[in-house]
C-alpha cells in the first residue's frame, strides 16, 4: 500500500488483473483524499461516517459482490479485499461498516434470499442508501450461537420475535437487520432461523450504545425485540437455516476481518517507517540501527504473510471451493498480526506513540478488537483444528 512492496508480491503470486489493480488504485485515492481527512476527528467525536459511506455507495463499494441486477458491482472477492484494506488503511471504523455490509448482510441476502427479497433489500444496501447489520450475538451467546435465547414464535402469517442482541455493529445506524432466533428449541442448531427486520418495525428498538476502546466512529449497540411481529416473507431461507446462514457468511466475514487487519497494519507500518527515518538519536536516524532494522524486517514479513493467507482464502471463494479453514487461518493470523504490528509501531515512536497527535495511538486501539469479533482467536483455532481432525462435535461459532 503505502510502501508498495506488498502489492508487488501479490502480483507475483496471484497475477492481479488490471481491473483489480484499477479498483485498488481508485479506492486508495478516495481513501487517502476523503476518508482519512476526518478519521481522527471521528475517533474523538464518535460521529458515524454517514457522508463517506454515501460516497462509497456511489463508488460501488457498499455492494461490491452483489449482482448488477440488484444494483451491485459483481466484483470478485480479491477486488473486494483489496478495496476493504484500502479503506481500513485510513479509517478502521469506516472499514468495519463496509465489511459487515458486504461480507455478511449483502452476502446473506444474495445467497439465501428469494428473488423478491433480493429486489427489495439489495439495491438500497448496495447503493449505501441503507446500512445493514447482522444480529447474532447475545448477552449469553457469543462464540456459542446455539446458546442464544431470542425466539421467533409462529403466529398466523408471521412470527413474533422476543429477545436481546448485543455488540451489534451499526446497530443504531442500520436500516435493515438480519436477526437470528430460535424457532424450534428441540432441534438445537437446526432450530435457528434468520429474519430480515427493518427499522421502524413495532417492537424493535435500539438499546445501549457501547463506549468502546477503538472503532469509535462505528456504533456498537444492543438491539431489543419485544413482541416484534415479522411477516413470513421476511424469513431468510427455510425455517431452521439460520445457523447455516450465519456460519456460511461468517466465513466471508472472516476474510473481511483479515483485510481490515492488513489495512490497519500497513498504515501503522508506513507511519513507523516515516517516523524512524526522520527521528535522530546519537547523531543519526534511528532507522540506521540494526535492532530497528530487524524489527522492520519482521513487521514487513508478518504483513506479507497475512496478505497471502487472505488472498488464498479469497481466491478459493472466487473459485467456488470450500474455504472455511482458510478463512479462519487468514482471520486468526491477520488479526493477531495487526496487534503485533501496531504495538511495534507504537514502540518505535517512543513517547510520541502514546499521545493522540500521532495516528499510531488510534491504530493500536482499533486493532485490539480484531482478535475478538466475528469469532475469537480461540474459536478460529477450534474451527481450524476441527476441520483438520474432522471432529464436528465441538461448536464452531
Amino acid at each position: 500500500m503505502g510502501s508498495g512492496f506488498p502489492v508487488k508480491g501479490a502480483q507475483l503470486l496471484y497475477k492481479l488483473a488490471n481491473e483489480q489493480l484499477m479498483i485498488q488504485s481508485m479506492v486508495r485515492e478516495f481513501s487517502r483524499k476523503v476518508v482519512a481527512q476526518t478519521a481522527a476527528e471521528r475517533d474523538k467525536t464518535k460521529a458515524f461516517p454517514k457522508s463517506n459511506l454515501k460516497k462509497m455507495g456511489e463508488l460501488g463499494l457498499m455492494g461490491m459482490m452483489v449482482p448488477p441486477e440488484y444494483g451491485g458491482q459483481d466484483a470478485d472477492t480479491i477486488s473486494y479485499v483489496l478495496a476493504l484494506s484500502e479503506i481500513a488503511y485510513s479509517c478502521a471504523s469506516t472499514a468495519v461498516v463496509m465489511s459487515v455490509q458486504n461480507s455478511i448482510v449483502c452476502e446473506s441476502i444474495n445467497r439465501f434470499g428469494t428473488r423478491d427479497q433480493k429486489e427489495k433489500y439489495l439495491p438500497p444496501l448496495a447503493s449505501g442508501e441503507v446500512i445493514g447489520a447482522f444480529a447474532l450475538t447475545e448477552p449469553e451467546a457469543g462464540s456459542d450461537p446455539v446458546g442464544q435465547s431470542t425466539t421467533a414464535v409462529r403466529d398466523g402469517e408471521g412470527y413474533v420475535l422476543n429477545g436481546d442482541k448485543r455488540f451489534i455493529t451499526s446497530g443504531q445506524s442500520s436500516g435493515t437487520v438480519i436477526v437470528t432466533a430460535k424457532t424450534d428449541e428441540s432441534k438445537h442448531h437446526k432450530g435457528i432461523s434468520a429474519f430480515v427486520v427493518t427499522k421502524g418495525t413495532p417492537g424493535f428498538k435500539v438499546g445501549n450504545v457501547e463506549d468502546k476502546l477503538g472503532l469509535r466512529a462505528s456504533d456498537t449497540t444492543d438491539l431489543i425485540f419485544e413482541d416484534c411481529r415479522v411477516p413470513s416473507e421476511n424469513r431468510l431461507g427455510a425455517e431452521g437455516d439460520g445457523f447455516k446462514i450465519a456460519m456460511t457468511c461468517l466465513d466471508c466475514g472472516r476474510i473481511g476481518i483479515a483485510a481490515q487487519s492488513i489495512g490497519v497494519a500497513q498504515a501503522a507500518f508506513d507511519a513507523a517507517i516515516k517516523y524512524i527515518k526522520n527521528r535522530k538519536q546519537f547523531g543519526q536516524s534511528i532507522s540506521k540501527f540494526q535492532g530497528i532494522r530487524w524489527k522492520i524486517a519482521d513487521m514487513a514479513t508478518d504483513i506479507e504473510a497475512a496478505r497471502q493467507l487472505m488472498f488464498l482464502a479469497a481466491s478459493m471463494k472466487d473459485r467456488g471451493e470450500k474455504f472455511t479453514t482458510q478463512a479462519s487461518m487468514a482471520k486468526l493470523f491477520a488479526s493477531e498480526m495487526v496487534n503485533r504490528i501496531t504495538a511495534s509501531a507504537l514502540q518505535l515512536h517512543g513517547g510520541y506513540g502514546f499521545i493522540k497527535d500521532y495516528p499510531v495511538e488510534r491504530f493500536y486501539r482499533d486493532a485490539r478488537v480484531f482478535t475478538i469479533y466475528e469469532g475469537t482467536s480461540e474459536i478460529q483455532r477450534v474451527v481450524i483444528s476441527n476441520n483438520i481432525l474432522k471432529d464436528k462435535r465441538v461448536p464452531q461459532g
